[in-house]
């Protein structure tokens, strides 16, 4: 059976609508690159795409689209010179390739919550015995309102796809849905996209018209129906608010069914690729960036904020933590509140508890960060390393100076201003003469206060 839907996926050919300006987001960016999750729309398609195993891909692009392009690099664009339409995107598609020897698959780079197991069913049913030329995919909703309506006879063969803007009064009371996505049997493609015409009330190239050409040639059209929710067509900032909601909800499930606790789960946000293992705990207010993998037994306190980040097992961190990319919690290390960490290995059993920023700064086993600790990395120029040892004790408010090295088992006292390497064994220490001043607190300046005209006391 797998052979069977590999053999399937390496003869479809998908084609990625991604020409639409997004006029309504009021944006300079291309409408398909805007984010869902950390992750742009179009590449959220392009994900799905991979993991049916689909490899052949074009994305229709604009002119002046350099941004998409680059977005969707290694995958190959076709620019569609003028917007005339969604079939004659794929019409300009179609004068570049061969189509006849595979399946072609419509989707919309603003589409970006279709799902690989929703794609799969679309190639499997194209591929079963009664062979359809076109099958469409479409969903139930309440509240149809714009969308296209598909069109069916009583054997629930689909015989056309019309738009809501040319729909009757009776065909807007369907509530069978167009996503937009369909996939067409190469053999037909070409002939039928060529039949388009452009005869309705924006004299656009309707792709959906594509159904009812292939029923008047004789051919066999179908449809399977998706979920709404997947479906949802980014086309104003409100639609991408509601599809972050989607993915947001999509993803606090999978983590609480993986064995994860989440203490508020409205509260926590998930980037599209975060990995949580099992009995974890996160606690409320939690952002997730990409590239983030958490292992088994962490605990995440309030209110942090991690990307670019792998935590060990066993490893607790937060409140107020900020994990940024490049950095590797060791297991049972402790990140405590308002302790930043950046392109840093800390290994296991280190303790940085409070007020500190660790940047560019290897540690190793056993080591204690005191509160205040500032690796200083930056010379205004270049980064610079500061690496320290294990079961190293720092002090409180010390500040290093990279680039340094502070060695195994050595000490930094409190307060100390470090510049130099400090030797394994060792005790740093940078700190002026203490100074006492007499009578600095008398009933003479407590007088000054309530006088502030008098001329004041020189202390000391």
């Amino acid at each position: 059976m797998i052979k069977k839907d590999l053999y399937h996926s390496k003869n479809t050919l998908a084609i990625i609508l991604a020409a639409g300006l997004g006029n309504r987001m009021k944006s300079s960016q291309s409408k398909v690159l805007h984010k869902i999750a950390g992750r742009s729309m179009i590449n959220h398609v392009i994900g799905s795409l991979n993991s049916v195993g689909i490899k052949k891909k074009i994305v229709v692009v604009a002119k002046n689209m350099k941004d998409v392009t680059k977005e969707v690099d290694p995958n190959p664009t076709i620019t569609q010179s003028k917007p005339l339409g969604t079939g004659n995107a794929v019409k300009t598609v179609l004068k570049k390739i061969t189509a006849s020897k595979n399946n072609i698959l419509v989707l919309y780079g603003a589409d970006p919550l279709i799902s690989a197991k929703t794609i799969k069913r679309l190639i499997d049913r194209i591929n079963k015995s009664d062979k359809p030329a076109i099958v469409a995919l479409g969903f139930k909703s309440r509240f149809p309102k714009t969308y296209g309506r598909l069109i069916t006879n009583k054997h629930r063969t689909l015989t056309s796809i019309i738009e809501a803007k040319e729909a009757t009064r009776e065909q807007l009371a369907i509530n069978l849905c167009n996503s937009g996505a369909m996939i067409i049997n190469g053999k037909y493609i070409t002939k039928l996209i060529n039949t388009i015409k452009n005869n309705n009330k924006k004299q656009e190239y309707y792709l959906t018209d594509i159904i009812e050409i292939a029923t008047k040639n004789g051919h066999r059209c179908t449809y399977i129906e998706g979920d709404e929710e997947e479906l949802i067509g980014v086309d104003t900032r409100i639609d991408l608010a509601k599809a972050e909601q989607v993915f947001q909800k999509r993803a606090r499930e999978s983590v609480l069914l993986g064995g994860a606790t989440l203490s508020d789960p409205s509260s926590i946000f998930f980037s599209w690729d975060t990995k949580i293992g099992k009995d974890v705990i996160i606690g409320p207010n939690v952002i997730f960036g990409p590239g983030v993998t958490i292992e088994n037994n962490v605990t995440i306190k309030a209110f942090c904020h991690i990307e670019g980040t792998l935590i060990s097992k066993g490893a607790i961190i937060g409140p107020f933590a900020r994990l940024r990319p490049k950095t590797k919690i060791g297991e049972e290390a402790q990140i405590g509140n308002f302790v930043e960490v950046k392109n840093t290995t800390i290994k296991a059993k280190v303790k940085a508890s409070h007020l500190s920023y660790i940047g560019d700064a290897p540690i190793d086993v056993n080591t204690n960060i005191g509160a205040g600790t500032i690796t200083c990395n930056f010379d205004g120029v270049s980064k610079h390393k500061t690496q320290i040892g294990k079961e190293v004790f720092i002090g409180s408010n010390a500040a290093l100076i990279a680039p340094i090295k502070i060695g195994d088992n050595a000490t930094i006292g409190a307060g100390s201003v470090i510049t130099k390497d400090i030797p394994p064994y060792s005790l740093g220490l940078t700190r002026t003469s203490q100074k006492e001043i007499s009578n600095w607190n008398t009933g003479e300046l407590e007088a000054q206060k309530k006088m502030p005209n008098r001329k004041k006391l020189k202390k000391g």
